[in-house]
């Protein structure tokens, strides 16, 4: 069967010096670069992890001390793994819980970009352990019905991963999955979307598990006292509990999501206090345009006043004459008054 690709796909593994994502390191990292066209590219680095690799890790994968002495450190090989892992979506066995943070970590300290954003993960053990719950080796004499032959060399089990997801998309073709509300779907199809939504149910904010997305889309704490809260609540109402963490052993990856959510609640807060701060001006502003309107409608000529009229008759009052204005005095007047005193006298 062939993979449906739109891009490539990065199946991938890696042996450490043990399982602590933040204070081990990688010894060993093997891809396969599958392409859309089906052709595949294959490359396998061995890291000097510049620390003492502890025997029970040994014992494990078969690396020692003396067989990377001379290898690269995963600073001088961090350019070489980001440039044939760029582009591709990633895949793996517990990838999204071991192998991706791990890789991050590496990455992180190198001071290498490697931006996981825009892609899609696919973790075969989700898969697997969703439907069948069994480890890897179970899972390849399961699917392939096949022997692991050097089992946990990375390239080894690189390979037993990508011939596993081939046989789970052909064995769950049309089989129907129950999740824990009772929904019902056929989630592992021959789809790269697909099956990184069905391996990312719990939709990890970090990949670590510190931090995962809630129903709305909201990161949450998904451990310690304020498991299930808001992370921005959090942080509102307990500001120490951030300074904890990122000074605490906690991945360098979940540190840096730490940090972005915290720096946009700050950008948040700067933006509120602008718009606290600017609200006296504004309405300053709008009191000094009613203030101008309030003078300009005093200086404005006011149209006259229609007069009023009554509709009821005037009252019955004594009518008054209309008094002339007097007459300017003149010779004839004069004369007739001369007159007149002449007769009286």
């Amino acid at each position: 069967m062939k993979l449906n690709l739109k891009r490539p796909l990065a199946f991938f593994d890696l042996e450490a010096t043990g399982i602590n994502i933040g204070a081990d390191r990688i010894v060993e990292l093997s891809v396969i670069k599958l392409y859309p066209d089906g052709r595949e590219d294959v490359k396998t680095w061995r890291i000097n992890p510049e620390m003492p690799i502890p025997l029970e890790s040994s014992l494990i994968h078969g690396i020692y001390d003396g067989d990377i002495k001379n290898d690269p450190t995963f600073k001088e090989a961090a350019p070489l793994v980001a440039e044939f892992m760029a582009n591709s979506d990633l895949a793996g066995f517990n990838s999204n819980k071991f192998d991706i943070p791990m890789l991050m970590e590496e990455f992180l300290r190198a001071g290498v970009l490697f931006d996981l954003d825009n892609r899609h993960f696919v973790d075969v053990q989700n898969i697997f352990h969703q439907m069948e719950q069994r480890t890897l080796k179970a899972a390849y004499q399961f699917y392939c019905n096949k022997d692991i032959i050097n089992a946990h060399s990375a390239e080894a089990d690189t390979r037993a991963t990508m011939e596993v997801l081939l046989a789970q998309i052909a064995r769950y073709e049309n089989k129907e999955w129950e999740d824990k509300k009772g929904n019902k779907s056929i989630p592992v199809v021959n789809d790269i979307e697909a099956l990184h939504k069905f391996t990312n149910l719990n939709r990890p904010v970090d990949f670590a598990g510190r931090l995962a997305y809630n129903d709305n889309n909201e990161e949450v704490f998904n451990f310690g006292k304020h498991k299930g809260k808001k992370v921005e609540d959090v942080f509102n109402v307990e500001p120490s509990y951030y300074s904890w963490m990122m000074q605490g052993d906690f991945p360098l990856y979940t540190k840096r999501k730490l940090e972005e959510i915290y720096n946009r609640l700050n950008a948040k807060r700067q933006a509120e206090r602008q718009q606290k701060a600017a609200q006296p001006k504004i309405v300053a502003e709008v009191e000094k345009v009613e203030d101008v309107a309030k003078v300009v409608k005093k200086d404005v000529p006011q149209p006259p006043q229609p007069q009023k009229t009554f509709s009821k008759p005037y009252e019955n009052k004594p009518f008054k004459k209309k008094e002339e204005p007097a007459l300017p005095i003149n010779e004839d007047m004069l004369k007739q008054l001369a007159d007149k005193f002449k007769k009286g006298l």
